[in-house]
């Protein structure tokens, strides 16, 4: 990832991530049906801010698409529409507390402190639901998802996956990480 005390991109950073969200946006308009893509790179273009956290989901294989616009705000909602979770964000704690209760074999970080790093948030399950009506995400992998505080004060965190055609739901310890286990952020622009 390209953290750093900067949080933007260069111009050609800039050019190739807009030439691929709309790519992404042309290939797949089924998850954003009738919202124009001039619409969302003129947007884009006036936050730059949001521009970084797009290409920080990028660049972690999140391959981030639009998925809607909140009436209220005009905001552009961004998703993580990796067929499986993203690569670069994998084998993570739920959250510090988690990587910190480890003894050992401690992961480099937490999902919680990682989006918070990137400028997105980690998909709710009401979210990750709505996510998984686009298509088919998280086959053989899973996600993190946002966890309510009375579940994370027992040390638990959850976590979903689509499996025979549904969406599962599911807990862990807050400290647990699986080589197959990241977590899906959005993005309001």
């Amino acid at each position: 990832m390209t953290m750093g005390n900067t949080k933007e991109v260069t111009p050609e950073q800039s050019k190739a991530l807009l030439d691929t969200l709309k790519s992404r946006f042309e290939k797949n308009m089924q998850r954003h049906t009738g919202i124009a893509w001039a619409d969302v790179q003129a947007r884009l273009e006036a936050n730059p801010a949001k521009l970084w956290s797009l290409h920080e989901m990028e660049t972690t294989g999140g391959e981030p698409d639009v998925v809607g616009q909140d009436p209220k705000t005009g905001e552009f909602i961004f998703f993580d529409c990796a067929a499986e979770s993203p690569k670069g964000r994998r084998s993570v704690c739920f959250d510090r507390e988690g990587l910190e209760s480890r003894k050992e074999h401690r992961p480099e970080n937490n999902a919680l402190d990682l989006a918070a790093d990137m400028g997105i948030e980690i998909l709710s399950e009401t979210e990750y639901r709505e996510l998984q009506k686009l298509g088919k995400f998280d086959q053989k992998t899973s996600s993190w998802i946002q966890t309510p505080a009375d579940i994370r004060k027992l040390g638990g965190a959850l976590f979903a996956d689509f499996r025979y055609g549904h969406v599962f739901v599911y807990h862990n310890g807050a400290q647990s990480y699986y080589s197959s286990r990241a977590f899906r952020g959005s993005l309001r622009v």
